[in-house]
C-alpha cells in the first residue's frame, strides 16, 4: 500500500512505514503486518519516502544498508523536518558504531533474518509508547 491509497476506514488501525531497498522483504513485511492488523506503507528508498507525504503517526521500519541514505540518515533527515515517528532499524550485524548511533537517537535496532515476532512485537510496542497515539 502506498500513501495513495490508504483506506480511510482503516485510519485508526496502527500505521507502520517500511524503508527497505529489498523488495522481497518490503512484500514479505507488508504481508506479514497486514495479516496482523497494521496499515503498511511501503518506500523502496529513502529519497522516495522523503517525498511522500509523511504520517503524523505511526512507527518506521528502516532497513540500515540501502543505496542512497542509510537508515540513520533518513531518520536525521526527518528529525531534521519537526517528524519525530519512534524508529526501528533492521539490519544485519551492526557495527559498534551503528549500535551507538542508533541507541543515541532512540532507535531500537532489530537484526536479520527477522525470527519470530521480535518485528511486530517491537513495533507494537512503540506505537504503544509514542506519547503522540
Amino acid at each position: 500500500m502506498t500513501a495513495d491509497t490508504i483506506d480511510p476506514a482503516k485510519t485508526r488501525a496502527r500505521t507502520v512505514i517500511i524503508v527497505d531497498d529489498d523488495p522481497a522483504v518490503l512484500n514479505s513485511l507488508q504481508f506479514a503486518l497486514e495479516i496482523e492488523d497494521f496499515v503498511v506503507l511501503v518506500y523502496a528508498t529513502g529519497e522516495e519516502f522523503l517525498e511522500a507525504e509523511i504520517p503524523a503517526k505511526g512507527c518506521l521500519v528502516l532497513d540500515y544498508n540501502m543505496p542512497g541514505l542509510n537508515g540513520l540518515q533518513l531518520l536525521d533527515r526527518m528529525r531534521a523536518r519537526g517528524h519525530d515517528l519512534p524508529a526501528i532499524l533492521i539490519t544485519s550485524n551492526p557495527s559498534p558504531i551503528t549500535r551507538q548511533r542508533a541507541a543515541l537517537a532512540g532507535v531500537v535496532i532489530i537484526e536479520k533474518p527477522l525470527l519470530g515476532n521480535t518485528l511486530s512485537d517491537a513495533i507494537r510496542e512503540s506505537l504503544e509508547n509514542d506519547p503522540r497515539r
